[in-house]
Parts: C-alpha cells; structure tokens; sequence
C-alpha cells in the first residue's frame, strides 16, 4: 500500500510537470498568433497604408493578445507582493497603448513573452529529463512464485522478498540481490559508468539499470521510491530547488531593482519630455540575461554531473568544491579497492594453520569488515566447514568477539587483544613482515593467541592519477588517513604521491584530524565510503562519500555521492565547480553590461524600443546557450569509462 502511495506521489509529479508544458506549449502557440496579428499589421501598412483603422486594429488584437498575459502577471505579482520584473515591462506596454503605439506595444511583449517562454521550456526540459528517471523502472515485473511460474504484476506492487525474472533487454524493476543466472548490465543510469558490469549468483543490481545477455532471477531488497534511482532521482529534484550565496545576494537586492529602474526613467522622461526614452529604458532593464544567469548554469552543471554518476543535494556544495585547498581520503575502500587478501597465515607453536583459519573466519561470520570478507574467501577455497557463532561482539576500529564450539574468539589488533589480557608473546613478531605491508589481525582462543593472519590490500588503479590530477590543479595538501599500521600507511601513501597520512585512525581521530586542517585555514574536502566515514564527513567543508550506489548510508551522509568507485570523478568536479562559476560570472557581466549600455543608448535616444526588445531577447538567448555549453562537460570521462 505504502509503495502504491509513493508511486501515486510519482506520477503526481509527472503529470505536474507535463501539465506545466502544455500551458506552456498553449502560451507559445498564443505568442505566435499574436506575432502573426503583427506580422499581418505590417504587410496591411503596404495595402492601406500607415495609419489605417485596418492596420491599427490587426495591431491593437496583436498587442492585446500579448500584453495582457503580460499585465495580468505583473498585477498578480504584485497582489501577492513578489517582484518579478515583469511589472518594468507591463508599464512599457502600458506606456505604448497610451501613445496608441500598438505596433510597438505589441513587438515588445511578443519578444518578452518569447524570453519568459524559452526560461520557463529551458527549467521544465531539465526538470522532463530528470523526471525520465521514474521511467527507466519498468511498469510491469515478472513475479516468481514458489513453484517458479511468472506472473506479471505492476512494479509499484513489489515489496522486499519477492523474487523477480529479467530478461535481456529488459530494464531491472527494483534494488535487490542476483540468485540465479549470469548476465552483464548496463548501470550508466546510476553510476554514470559506459562499460557493462558482469553479474552472478551474490551480486546486487539496481533498479533502472538495463539487462543485457542473459536472464536473471533477483530478490527484491528495495522497492519504489526507497531504490537508489528513487533516491538520486528526489536528491536531483531537491538539488534544482536550491540556491547558491551569488543568487541569494540577487533575491535580496532585486527588491531595490524596480524602483531604481522607474526612477532612472522617470528622470529621462523629466529632462526629455520623450515617453518614447523612457519605455526603452523599462523593457531594456527587464534582467531576464541576470535572472537566467545563475539558474541556467546550475542546472546544466547538475545535468553533467549526474550523467557521470556524481549526485549533488544542493548547488552550493558545487561551488565550494572550486574553493578546496585540502583533500582528506580514507585508505580502505576509497583510494584501495576495499578487497583485502589474505597473503600470510602465521599460527602460534602447536596450532595448526588450518585451525587458526577456521577460528578465525568462524568469528568473523557476521561481520561486514573487508578483512572479514577476506576470511570467509580463504576458508571457502581451503574448503572449511565453519561451525556456528554465538555472542557475536564487534568494537569498531579494534575487533570481534563470539563464541566458536564453546570457546571464546578474539580477532583483531595486538592492542586489543592486549586490552583483554590477551598474552602475545608466544608468536613471532609481524613487524618483521611489515615493510611488505601487511595488515595484521591477532586471533585469540580463550585468551591465548593462537596465531597472527597477514593481510594486503591494493590501491585502486585511478588513485595515483586522480591525486597527481588534484595536486596539478591546486589542491595543495592530498591526506589519507586509515586504521591500519603506519607501515602500510606509509606503503600506499607514497604509492599514491600523497602530501601527507596519519594510520591508526578510529572514527573519532579522523573527526579531530578534519578540524585540524580546517583550522590551518584550508577548505577541507573528505572523501570516504560513508560508513564509518559519516562524522569526518559531516566535518568536512564538503563531504564526499565513494560508491554511493546502493548504500543508504553513503548517499545520506554525504554533501555529495559518487554512484561508482573511480577516483577521477574528484578533479573532475573540481574543474566542472570552476567552470560553472566562470560561466556564472561570463553570465551576470553579460547581463549587468547589456543593461548599462542600453539604458544609455535608450537614454540617448539611440535605440528605439522595437530593437530594445529583440536585443533583449538576444541577450537571453546568449546566456542560455553560454550555460547550455556546461551540458557537455566531461564528454572525455564517458569515452574513458
């Protein structure tokens, strides 16, 4: 009922949105009825001549069919006490009719009308493009029953637990986990990666991703709304809602704007006695190029930004991304691809390696450490039977405890170990070993250790570039942090050119570690996988968390996501901050010049207010265009993938 509910919200949406374009589509084909009426007032100057009641009336229908939606707004803006700028415009019409300009009157709101309509068609093209999110999930599923029939029932009815069947070519309806088949998926959709991902029997897959070769039997883990497309889709929605300080500053202001305007033309018309002047003054400073300025860019910039799989919640976490001075990563899962491998089994005098294996994976059965991901991988391929746990205790950043066959277990660093009364000074020392960069878990059996397993992980192959990149394009200090030995610290740091690394990191050191930096005056950007990474996150100018698809706690967390794990999406955002504050900039100087100068040549009595029209309507088409360049941003990085 719940998922119907949020599906109901869905369509609500769209319909909102495609009721919105055809108002709009009914205002365009009403601006150009009007624009014809014009048109025909032209060529009837040449058969009646200028002045003519024939030629007056196709005129005065032409600039009433579009100067009254003009008028209309602008009274209702200010009814509600909203300043859109259309109150400038409308007194310019209203000016004109006085004059019985009706020529002018209506070549003025045609071209107004054409501005308003392509700003309002640029918001609602990329609201429709990310609102085509909600139709990637298909409408309908093949349901699997217990017996293994198909029944095809509406997606919005699928709950967590339900087994689905999808085909080649057909699109995945909700999150969950592949039981049965083999096949590659197409996940550009989330995670913005061109290249197909191989799927079997334990992998997850995600709603509105595509299927490609083979057919595929999937558990529902999350449906509806709460699926990673439903969640980047709403985050999008939200993004495009909020602002960044520079459009602020211009809501703020724009109250003072009107009045300026009317008193500069009111002056000219004072000094000049030319009303003419003065309604080129009001229809030039209409700031459609500053209003289009800053929102145009954003969206173009969130735009490109999610087809690489990057997911900003809010545009003003962009143009902090441009400011970063500092990068502060977290080793596991983030500049390493979070796969430990086991490479050293040392037991203790009388143990077994075998038994030191079993105790130890058996251990950590429930945890979802890497290093435990590892344990079970080893004993699975050495063919071990693990026994059941009981008590099962995890202390984050330190190790496990459970009960294995009667016995209690202990896996995880010497200092805990030692915490617990723990002896190990019957093993060898793993710090001979360290220089090769091992991990080092210590396995305890009733409070003896019984052995020491040596582990490696290995750093992604993008890392070393991405940090080369960062450090090329002005990020001056590149940190790692980790919980792991300084020796292996110190392995991957160099490995990856970092400025700086700090090892036997837990949560909380990673926190003060952050506020450090922050207090030597940096602009300080984290970058981690958003579990244990959350309050370093938080504690960030800018917190971005890594691989985001799939994990609540990630896309939550953090200011931005990184639906996939590659490393060059970070100066790659760098440099997208960079460039749509230029664009912003090249934008709002267009837009300040335009009405200086034309307020100047208006005042002069250089520009008639027919051309003021067209020139403004130039003026909004340059902006957009200048934006629209952002769309395309990154294309390299599509190729790459």
């Amino acid at each position: 009922m719940a998922h119907d509910h949020l599906h109901f919200k869905e369509n609500i949406a769209v319909e909102h949105t495609h009721g919105k374009q055809i108002r709009v589509s009914m205002a365009l084909l009403g601006t150009l009825a009007g624009g014809v009426l014009l048109i025909n007032s032209g060529i009837a100057q040449f058969i009646y001549g200028k002045g003519h009641f024939n030629t007056e009336l196709l005129a005065m229908a032409g600039a009433l069919l579009l100067g009254v939606p003009i008028i209309l707004h602008a009274l209702k803006s200010l009814l509600h006490r909203e300043a859109h700028m259309d109150e400038l415009v409308a007194l310019a019409i209203l000016a004109a009719f006085a004059m019985q300009e009706y020529a002018t009157a209506g070549i003025v709101a045609f071209f107004m009308l054409l501005s308003e309509l392509i700003e309002t068609r640029t918001a609602l093209g990329a609201r429709a493009s990310i609102e085509s999110l909600i139709k990637l999930t298909p409408t309908k599923a093949n349901l699997l029953d217990n017996a293994g029939g198909e029944t095809e029932v509406k997606v919005s009815s699928l709950k967590p637990g339900d087994t689905v069947r999808v085909r080649p070519g057909d699109n995945v309806p909700a999150d969950g986990e592949v039981v049965k088949g083999l096949s590659s998926v197409n996940e550009a959709t989330i995670t913005g990666e061109s290249l197909p991902v191989d799927k079997v029997p334990g992998m997850q897959v995600f709603a509105g991703t595509s299927n490609l070769t083979g057919v595929l039997d999937i558990t529902v883990t999350k449906a509806g709304k709460d699926t990673t497309l439903g969640k980047v889709q709403s985050l999008i929605m939200q993004a495009e809602q909020t602002k960044i300080p520079i459009m602020r500053i211009i809501d703020r202001y724009v109250k003072w704007y009107t009045p300026t305007i009317l008193m500069i033309a009111g002056i000219v018309l004072f000094f000049t006695r030319d009303m003419n002047r003065a309604i080129t003054i009001l229809v030039v400073s209409c700031p459609c190029a500053l209003i289009l300025a800053t929102p145009t860019a954003m969206v173009a910039a969130i735009s490109a930004s999610a087809r690489l799989g990057i997911l900003i919640k809010n545009v003003a976490d962009l143009e902090v991304a441009g400011k970063i001075t500092a990068m502060v990563f977290d080793k596991t899962g983030t500049v390493t691809t979070g796969r430990l491998y086991v490479t050293k089994l040392t037991p203790a005098e009388g143990v077994e390696p075998s038994e030191l294996l079993s105790v130890a994976a058996s251990a950590e059965q429930m945890s979802k450490h890497p290093a435990a991901r590892a344990l079970q991988e080893v004993a699975k391929e050495a063919g071990l039977t693990l026994p059941d746990t009981d008590q099962f205790q995890e202390t984050p950043g330190k190790g496990v405890t459970a009960m294995v066959n009667s016995s209690r277990i202990m896996v995880g660093r010497d200092t805990f170990l030692k915490e617990n009364s723990v002896d190990l000074s019957g093993i060898s020392d793993p710090a001979l070993h360290e220089e090769q960069g091992f991990s080092t878990l210590y396995v305890a059996k009733d409070s003896r250790c019984v052995g020491w397993i040596g582990l490696q992980d290995k750093t992604r192959p993008e890392a070393k570039h991405a940090v080369q990149e960062l450090l090329d394009i002005g990020v001056k200090r590149v940190t790692m942090l980790t919980g792991d030995r300084s020796e292996v610290a110190g392995r991957v740091a160099a490995e990856l050119a970092c400025t700086d690394f700090k090892a036997h990191c837990l949560p909380q050191d990673k926190l003060a570690i952050v506020e450090r930096i922050k207090k030597d005056g940096h602009t300080v950007v984290v970058v981690g996988d958003g579990i244990n990474d959350a309050p370093a996150l938080a504690a960030g100018d800018l917190g971005i968390a890594m691989g985001a698809a799939g994990s609540d706690v990630a896309i939550n967390s953090a200011s931005i996501a990184l639906m996939s794990n590659d490393l060059k999406r970070l100066p790659f955002l760098v440099r997208l901050s960079r460039k749509t504050g230029k664009v912003i900039h090249q934008n709002l100087g267009f837009g300040i010049m335009f009405i200086i100068l034309g307020i100047a040549a208006g005042a002069a009595a250089w520009l008639p207010a027919i051309y003021a029209a067209m020139l403004h309507f130039a003026g909004s088409l340059i902006v957009v265009f200048n934006s629209a360049r952002l769309v395309r941003y990154g294309e390299e990085l599509d190729h790459e993938s």
